[in-house]
Parts: structure tokens; C-alpha cells; sequence
């Protein structure tokens, strides 16, 4: 008996086959939505994570505000370093009986604040912000009740204190408002 010659062989084109790519994708897994709502368009991504979802939502003039906090603590700085007598003036309106030393490290810790102000300017990672806006604030409460203390020692209250410490509190809130709404989690939709 001769055998059949048998037909050649169709190579089925899964590419354009619709129904065997819809049947592939849903035992990959990809395609439909998740858990959070997201769709992944490849198990690559699924498996990955979706970069937006990382991506941090700024509450508006956040940059703005670091700019301006990295600006005024390199100034103050600068200042304690080069010019720690006068400074110590200005603020308690009286001559300075210790020696400079102490208020040139104060302006040498202050500049360490702004290095770190100035790096969480040029970050996109939440947590750096967040921790950027953390030390700030920590500062700025510090400082307001060193500066009250020391105030209460001296028994004086020249109007320069009393700007700077309005000055700490006004900082501290708007500061402690950015670290409040960078941390939220956005609503869903």
C-alpha cells in the first residue's frame, strides 16, 4: 500500500490569529487589570512595576519653596561663618560674651542643612524629599526653642528675636505643609 502523500503543513500565524493572542495574553496574565486598576500591556511590565506609579506628585511651588529654603540657609551660613560677632548683635542686640567658635559651628551645621536642601532640589525620589522636608523642619523647631531659651536667660526681647522667631514658626508651617502633602496618597479615580 502506498502512502498518502500528506498535505503540507499551514504554519499558523499567531501574530494575526486574534483568538490566540487574546488566549496567550490571558494566561500570561497581561492585558487585563490588576489589583490597583492597571493595566500592563507585557508580563515584563507586570513583573516590574509600572514606572508612573513611582512617579511623585508634587504639591505645587514644592521646588520653589527648597529653593528658597536652600538659598536663605547657604546666606545664614555664610554669614555665621564670616561674620559670627555681628550676627549674634543683630539678633540679641547685645555684644556676645563667648567666644565666635560656637556660632561658626552653628553656620558650619547650617551649611550641612543646605547641602541637603540643595541636593533634595535636584531629586525626583519622594522619600528623599520627604526627609530633606523632615531635617528643615526639625531645624526650624530646634531653633525656635533655643532661640526661646535663650531669649527667657537674657530677660530681653529686642524686635529682631521676635521677627526671627515669628520667622521659625511661619518656616516650620509651611515646611510641615509640604511634608503633609507630598506623604498623602492620591485619590483614586
Amino acid at each position: 500500500m502506498a502512502a498518502k502523500p500528506h498535505p503540507p503543513l499551514m504554519k499558523k500565524h499567531s501574530q494575526t490569529d486574534l483568538v490566540s493572542r487574546l488566549k496567550t495574553r490571558k494566561i500570561l496574565g497581561v492585558g487585563g487589570e490588576d489589583d490597583d486598576g492597571e493595566v500592563h500591556r507585557s508580563k515584563i511590565s507586570q513583573m516590574l512595576g509600572n514606572e508612573i506609579k513611582f512617579a511623585v506628585r508634587e504639591p505645587m511651588g514644592l521646588r520653589l519653596w527648597i529653593l528658597f529654603s536652600a538659598v536663605v540657609f547657604t546666606v545664614m551660613a555664610l554669614m555665621a561663618l564670616a561674620f559670627p560677632n555681628q550676627l549674634y548683635e543683630v539678633v540679641f542686640d547685645q555684644e556676645q560674651t563667648a567666644t565666635s567658635v560656637s556660632i561658626r559651628l552653628y553656620g558650619g551645621a547650617i551649611l550641612s542643612l543646605s547641602l541637603i536642601l540643595w541636593n533634595g532640589l535636584y531629586t525626583a525620589e519622594k522619600v528623599i524629599i520627604q526627609w530633606t522636608l523632615l531635617s528643615e523642619a526639625c531645624y526650624f523647631a530646634i531653633q525656635f526653642l533655643v532661640t526661646s531659651v535663650t531669649l527667657v536667660e537674657l530677660g530681653s526681647l529686642p524686635n529682631a528675636a521676635i521677627l526671627l522667631l515669628l520667622s521659625h514658626v511661619f518656616f516650620l508651617t509651611v515646611t510641615l505643609t509640604y511634608y503633609y502633602h507630598l506623604g498623602r496618597r492620591p485619590k483614586k479615580i
